[in-house]
């Protein structure tokens, strides 16, 4: 089979802390052969982390950002610090930022503006920004069309919206990223989407340590079951595994390496 990439993972998520070393050579055996370490997930000082572990992997690379989730501890001195991110080689993408409205840990104006003020630097960096929607779609769309009226390159990761989201992403200039919600049985409305887009324009991940995918269901997740995820796009578009993994690692490599 072809090498895949997991787009999306939270290695400096605390739950790796004891053994993400033995974690990142789990998935490599497992031919995992490039991995985002994405930012954004609780304070600054995980995207610092991220940052730090693509330093010691020259097949990771890291992003830098402040969840929707912690959208109200945005500020300028948090701003600061991204940027600075920004500016190295290893951190390649903005994020993840976006809106979630399903928990709303953080007021949604609020959201909206800490997402705006991600869009301003994805584009002051010329780089891709790695998105988080959940119950907010119209609202994304909303601060999107506004802040980058042209398009934006970028991923909406962990995509869970219908079809028409997945196309008005795409046609804004965005890829989909599927995690290993579509392995989940009641998760056929989203395999069906799956079939119906373009696959030059997915990508797969595991948004480790959440949502494991079948078999895997009730461990932590890790970037080594990403295979997971790509098995069950390639059944529900009825295609052989490689051309997925072919297609699907080719979209992360232009987009992110």
């Amino acid at each position: 089979m072809s090498e895949l990439v997991d787009t999306h993972c939270h290695l400096s998520d605390p739950r790796f802390r004891s053994d993400v070393e033995a974690v990142i050579e789990r998935a490599r055996a497992a031919g995992v052969t490039r991995i985002v370490a994405v930012g954004g997930g609780g304070p600054v000082e995980a995207s610092e982390e991220a940052a730090e572990l693509a330093v010691r992997h020259s097949f990771l690379r890291a992003t830098a950002g402040i969840h929707p989730h912690d959208a109200a501890s945005y500020d300028d001195r948090i701003e600061a610090r991204i940027e600075a991110l920004l500016a190295r080689p290893e951190v390649v993408a903005v994020g993840e930022t976006g809106l979630d409205y399903y928990y709303e840990h953080s007021p949604r104006n609020t959201q909206c503006e800490a997402l705006a003020r991600h869009v301003a630097l994805a584009r002051r960096h010329d780089l891709p920004i790695v998105l988080h929607c959940r119950d907010a779609e119209a609202d994304l769309r909303a601060v999107l069309d506004s802040e980058a009226p042209g398009g934006i390159r970028g991923v909406v990761h962990c995509f869970t919206g219908g079809y028409d989201d997945a196309c008005w992403a795409i046609d804004k200039g965005l890829l989909v990223s599927f995690t290993g919600i579509i392995t989940f049985k009641n998760a056929d409305a989203l395999r069906d989407v799956a079939r119906r887009l373009p696959l030059d324009r997915l990508m797969v991940e595991t948004d480790a340590p959440y949502l494991a995918p079948v078999p895997m269901r009730g461990k932590r997740n890790e970037p080594a079951f990403v295979v997971h995820t790509a098995r069950a796009l390639a059944a529900v578009r009825g295609i052989p595994l490689e051309d997925v993994a072919l297609v699907t690692s080719a979209n992360a490599e232009t987009l992110f390496y």
